[in-house]
């Protein structure tokens, strides 16, 4: 199976990274292809311009966005991996989506409405946050992000939501716990299919 990782933490030293880290390992140990898209370490530019919308009606894409689809054309798999910040993804995360799943390529519109043209894709997310985790699904963000997220942007691109695994309390959680928690990380992988 293809995997591609999908990662967005400006911070190499981030819990996100030994998450990423995990991920490659436990993938690799079975064999699996794996790619991964470090927006920040590529310099990713994740601001969508009038230029991008020239581009696209001219059928001319920018090259960025180009290498970005032929990855996501590759993959079987793609895994979301971002810090949750003020309840959604970081501006870099989002504005990858913004620029990467346009339309006619990520979904279209027909008569009856969107169509996803991703289908036969699998889609999973990790996401860590500050707050702890019974705080945010308590005030309904854990609800709200899935709504936003695994609906508005996968599902409605066709893809596969196979899974969105959140980590709270992550800045001040014990060196115990956060072994517990890339435990949980390996266990999600290990489980994935193998093609």
């Amino acid at each position: 199976m293809r995997h591609l990782i999908i990662y967005a933490h400006p911070n190499p030293a981030s819990f996100n990274h030994a998450i990423k880290e995990t991920l490659v390992r436990v993938l690799k140990e079975k064999g699996q292809e794996v790619r991964v898209r470090d927006l920040y370490a590529l310099g990713f530019d994740p601001v969508l311009k009038a230029s991008d919308f020239v581009a696209l009606l001219a059928g001319k894409m920018p090259t960025d966005i180009v290498t970005e689809q032929d990855h996501i054309r590759w993959a079987d798999q793609i895994t979301f991996l971002y810090p949750v910040w003020w309840g959604r993804m970081p501006s870099m995360a989002m504005g990858y989506i913004d620029r990467v799943f346009s339309k006619g390529f990520a979904y279209d519109y027909s008569p009856n409405g969107p169509v996803g043209l991703l289908p036969g894709k699998k889609a999973y997310a990790f996401s860590t946050m500050g707050a702890p985790f019974a705080f945010a699904e308590s005030s309904g963000g854990i609800k709200s992000m899935e709504q936003i997220i695994d609906n508005e942007t996968f599902r409605f691109c066709g893809m596969e939501m196979v899974g969105h695994k959140y980590f709270g309390s992550v800045p001040t959680v014990t060196v115990e716990e956060r072994k517990k928690m890339l435990e949980e990380v390996a266990a999600v992988a290990a489980a994935w299919p193998v093609r």
